[in-house]
């Protein structure tokens, strides 16, 4: 039987696994025994620190090993993990800081030349105790090793009775999203909804014990953390830590370190396959891509296939406040499934399909995502207004995403809602273009954002990315458009760039790009 608090997984996969890999991070690898062994004593620190149950502690941090033992360890003393972005500025972490009333941070001294310590200066941050960093020889923090020394006041015994006393529906994590209104909030997940969601998903689409697994995408984010290190602490695959992505690292990465499972955001396998010296690396070990949750092209899963020599490739989608996950493909589902649908719902969990009207709209038509079962959210921290916003009084979470249900139950996401822009009266989704686009010769990567004009209301606009060996310019582009697509989707704008923004988790920036436009365009 599964265990049913993150603490509880913890020592049972010590157990299970001992001295097998479960993290390397550069030159530093722990066993799973290692790891629970670790997690106890950042346990023992926090609570001899004075973390209570039910309080939150913040990391702002990339990917690395110490924040998988910080997050272990305030989990078992029953505290929840703020997960922070680590390309916030230092208001935008103070705002998060502030709106859990954190008393204690980890963090590190400078990622990407960025100083996350100096950042938080003169910030309005009242609750804040102490700043503890990763690194050694930060002014006005603590270093992680001083403060696990701290240990030494509380016996293995009182932590241990700590995480026996964790219960599966107390809060395990608070994950900021802009979520489907307003300002960002912080949504909260217990246990037992992390555990259940991602023992169904890692199962589905294939994790392995003994698995090889590259996480590129970042701790704060579902997918880098619960879809990547709890998965292989619940699997017994081993977590393979990227800091950020770099199309060139990675394959090296995979070439040394073995890789077989590389999930990511489409753009990430788009990147690996542009790369000019793609070819002279050994992909050998690749088995397994997961990805979504916008229409994945059948081009980039063939080539994915071919070039990149995944044997699976499997899509899934899911949204922070249903857990990270709602609906996952089946590996032996057909490839045109696979490429064209996103799955179909979790085991237990309702999904439908929802008219402007507020009816269910017919199988093949598109209508907002709504989901209700043990995926959905505790709630907003602190927010019962916004909560109520999202969940309606049925139990309903309203999504913001556009998707097409068909007869079998699985969903297509076309786009997000307010992605969404109106060419003459004719909705059009950002997503279809995009993927109709990948299908045109030269094109490596391409987005699509909606623009005013005077005329339409709305047009749209491409930002495209020729492959390594093509050359093209905007005329091709929106020549090739007219003749594969309805006349109110072709974009009325092209502009050929080197490289899409991206965030850490791969997804494109697309506010970056409405902002390119408005200054390339003269647009107010």
């Amino acid at each position: 039987m599964q265990p049913t608090t993150i603490p509880r997984l913890l020592f049972a996969s010590a157990e299970r696994f001992g001295d097998a890999p479960a993290i390397e991070d550069g030159a530093t690898t722990l066993s799973f025994t290692e790891l629970a062994r670790e997690a106890t004593r950042a346990c023992r620190a926090l609570v001899a620190f004075g973390l209570a149950p039910g309080e939150r502690v913040a990391i702002w941090a990339p990917n690395r090993w110490e924040w998988v033992v910080a997050a272990l360890g305030v989990q078992m003393a029953g505290a929840a993990i703020v997960t922070l972005n680590t390309r916030y500025k230092g208001s935008e972490a103070a705002y998060q800081i502030r709106k859990c009333r954190t008393r204690l941070l980890f963090t590190v001294g400078e990622f990407l030349g960025f100083r996350y310590v100096d950042a938080l200066a003169g910030q309005d941050v009242p609750s804040l105790e102490r700043i503890v960093t990763f690194d050694a020889g930060v002014p006005g923090a603590q270093s992680f090793a001083d403060f696990l020394s701290g240990a030494g006041a509380v016996s293995e015994a009182d932590a241990l009775a700590r995480a026996r006393a964790v219960a599966p529906d107390d809060v395990a994590d608070l994950i900021f999203t802009s979520g489907t209104t307003g300002h960002p909030k912080a949504v909260m997940a217990t246990h037992h909804q992390n555990l259940r969601s991602f023992e169904v998903w890692s199962t589905v689409v294939g994790v392995r014990e003994g698995d090889r697994y590259l996480i590129v995408s970042p701790f704060f984010h579902s997918f880098g953390y619960k879809a990547g290190w709890l998965a292989c602490l619940m699997m017994g695959a081993t977590a393979l830590l990227h800091p950020v992505f770099d199309a060139g690292a990675v394959l090296a990465s995979v070439e040394r370190d073995r890789v077989a499972v590389l999930p990511g955001a489409p753009t990430i396998y788009q990147s690996l396959l542009a790369h000019p010296d793609r070819k002279k690396f050994d992909l050998s070990s690749l088995r397994l891509a997961v990805t979504g949750a916008a229409p994945v092209p059948v081009e980039l899963v063939e080539r994915m296939r071919k070039e990149l020599g995944f044997s699976s490739v499997v899509t899934a989608y899911g949204l922070t406040e249903a857990t990270g996950t709602v609906s996952i493909c089946d590996p032996g589902d057909d490839p045109v499934t696979i490429s064209t649908t996103s799955g179909k719902p979790i085991p237990d969990i309702e999904v439908r399909c929802m008219g402007a009207e507020g009816r269910e709209v017919p199988r093949g038509q598109p209508g907002e995502v709504q989901v209700r079962g043990y995926n959905v959210m505790k709630g907003y921290f602190e927010d019962p207004e916004a909560t109520r916003e999202a969940v309606d009084a049925e139990g309903w979470l309203h999504t913001g995403d556009v998707a097409v249900m068909d007869e079998r139950g699985y969903l297509t996401i076309t786009d997000r809602i307010k992605d969404m822009f109106i060419v003459g009266g004719f909705n059009c989704y950002p997503a279809e273009i995009e993927s109709r686009l990948f299908e045109m010769p030269g094109v490596a990567q391409a987005a699509v954002i909606g623009i005013p004009d005077a005329r339409m209301g709305e047009v749209g606009m491409a930002f495209v990315v020729p492959r390594a060996d093509a050359q093209l310019d905007a005329e091709q582009v929106v020549a090739w458009a007219r003749e594969h697509m309805a006349n109110y989707k072709v974009p009325r704008h092209v502009a050929i760039v080197e490289a899409l923004p991206i965030n850490l988790s791969g997804k494109v920036l697309k506010n970056e790009l409405r902002e390119r436009a408005k200054r390339e365009l003269g647009l107010s």
